[in-house]
């Protein structure tokens, strides 16, 4: 695979901004169109189950879903072909009262003529992710 591949590296450029809490450029790689579906389907962060729409909804997604909490991607295999990107990953959210949630999906990611990310799409259920609760230290 081609490591210049422009649908693979705006994948990995929004997985540096999450990481990082660089809000405005996790947006910026965004086109005024984008689609957001993660999950796929009805969940807490797709309540409707057609995804979040465009960037004034992805502007409070970040703010519901990432800034109150810490992501760290785990990318185990990459794939690209045409405007799309796939990968297999692990993500690990930690929430601010110290729970974790683990899981472990396929997230796609198609860019539009100009580079901007168009569609996200990840492939998991909620009931198949790993919750830890913090140490009580008693």
């Amino acid at each position: 695979m081609d490591p210049n591949h422009p649908a693979l590296l705006a994948a990995q450029a929004s997985w540096r901004a999450v990481q990082a809490k660089e809000k405005a450029a996790w947006l910026g790689l965004m086109a005024e169109d984008i689609c957001v579906e993660d999950p796929i389907g009805l969940a807490p962060t797709n309540p409707d189950g057609q995804g979040v729409r465009g960037k004034p909804a992805m502007e409070q997604f970040w703010d519901d879903n990432i800034a109150p909490t810490t992501i760290r991607v785990e990318t185990h295999e990459s794939f690209a072909a045409g405007l799309e990107s796939a990968h297999r990953m692990t993500l690990t959210t930690t929430f601010a009262n110290g729970v974790s949630m683990k899981l472990d999906g396929i997230f796609t990611y198609r860019i539009n003529e100009a580079g901007k990310l168009k569609a996200l799409r990840g492939y998991w259920a909620l009931e198949d992710t790993d919750i830890t609760q913090p140490e009580s230290g008693a």
